[in-house]
């Protein structure tokens, strides 16, 4: 059997930039509107600031305006949320993004709720969660189950009956994937660290998404030939001479020798989360404008 295609999330996530930046041009020039995307960062993780630094630049690159909010690891919550109170009434701010984790003394849960729901453009905010739940049009998708479901749809023209697995039940990647799928009349299962015999259940999968952050969890021996895999995963281990190196959920170099499709990592739904945080600025932008979502 030939190697698994590779889906290539970072030249589709490209191609999606692209047309964002110029569909943000055309709004600029028809509209002179100029979409707004806050980040809000509570402490000094490195990766984190890795990643707002990443989607500031990413922001800026589209055309937009970034508004960068860093603030130190000992601010209260009630700081953090006079803070969301002034970016939800600020007419330049279309998005805000508060990324994650957040330190230990501030709920993650609070703090999505005091978003408002009209630039909750992670999607995490009850009313967009629960929108997506009961399958209402018009509220915000997560951004990486949004570019998730882009992925299965460059192999997939349509995904009605197939059999899903999704590993991990987080808020943020698993719960929401899973309504996703659904959403195309896909049959759904959901697996976690508890589920019985998971290997048996990959097996079964037509579709398998890997979102549990446990590195290499998923064999290639687990996986139903010619399926279709999209490893959310993203661990970094370090290497047996001390360097590190970048991981994900599934055993790629085993899978890529059974499966149909399956991304890589790096490189696969990593850029697509950007792409789709961009997305989602651009169409808050427009709602907020009462002009024509492109």
């Amino acid at each position: 059997m030939a190697d698994a295609r590779i889906i290539d999330g970072k030249a589709f996530a490209a191609r999606l930039r692209a047309e964002i930046a110029a569909k943000t041009e055309a709004i600029k020039a028809s509209h002179d509107i100029v979409p707004g995307l806050a980040t809000v960062l509570v402490g000094e993780n490195p990766a984190s600031e890795i990643y707002v630094r990443y989607k500031s630049k990413a922001t800026r690159e589209a055309g937009m305006l970034s508004f960068a909010h860093n603030l130190p690891e000992e601010t209260r919550e009630t700081e953090l949320l006079a803070l969301l109170d002034r970016l939800n009434g600020d007419a330049t701010v279309n998005g805000i993004l508060v990324q994650l984790p957040l330190p230990g003394h501030i709920s993650a849960q609070a703090v999505a709720d005091a978003v408002d729901p009209a630039k909750d453009v992670d999607g995490f905010h009850l009313i967009n969660a629960g929108g997506l739940v009961t399958g209402g049009r018009g509220g915000f998708i997560p951004c990486t189950p949004q570019g998730c479901m882009m992925l299965l749809k460059a192999v997939h023209r349509d995904l009605t009956g197939l059999k899903a697995l999704v590993v991990g039940r987080s808020n943020i990647v698993g719960k929401p994937m899973a309504s996703l799928l659904l959403g195309e009349n896909c049959t759904v299962t959901m697996a976690h660290s508890r589920t019985r015999d998971l290997a048996e259940e990959c097996r079964q999968a037509d579709i398998l998404i890997a979102a549990v952050g446990q590195p290499r969890l998923i064999k290639g021996a687990w996986i139903k030939p010619g399926a279709t895999v999209i490893d959310v995963g993203f661990t970094r281990i370090e290497g047996a001479e001390g360097e590190i190196r970048l991981a994900g959920d599934v055993e790629f170099a085993e899978a890529v020798k059974v499966a149909g499709a399956i991304t890589p990592m790096p490189g696969g739904v990593g850029p697509m989360t950007i792409a789709c945080l961009l997305r989602n600025t651009l169409i808050a932008a427009c709602r907020q404008s009462g002009i024509e979502v492109p």
